[in-house]
């Protein structure tokens, strides 16, 4: 099964037993997180799609660690006038290993009974 998740103003595939790396979170190493802003579901023919949350849905998972990535370079040039700038930074990120994709739950009417 795997899921779509919203955290840190950006869109995650995540699965269960794989780790993904998010946007820096307020936790420590070690510590357990839930992600409740399950954009999508899909479990072979089963799909569910939220509008734009699916209500009752959350990813449970461990934080491996907080790091930074590779340093990324941002150059800008103007041709012919000599401007260059040349300025770079790393990143920081959440490694959380998905434990579980909590299902949310499903309501049965009476009347379909």
């Amino acid at each position: 099964m795997i899921a779509i998740v919203e955290t840190g103003g950006k869109q995650y595939k995540v699965a269960e037993g794989q780790y993904v790396d998010i946007e820096l979170l307020d936790a420590q190493e070690g510590d357990s997180v839930e992600l409740d802003k399950v954009l999508m579901l899909v479990d072979g023919k089963n799909s569910k799609v939220g509008q734009p949350y699916l209500e009752g849905a959350k990813i449970k998972g461990k934080v491996l660690k907080n790091d930074r990535d590779k340093k990324i370079l941002v150059y800008k040039m103007k041709r012919k006038k000599g401007y260059r700038r040349k300025n770079g930074h790393r990143q920081p990120f959440t490694r959380v290993m998905v434990e579980s994709i909590v299902l949310p739950e499903t309501k049965t009417s009476k009347a379909a009974s």
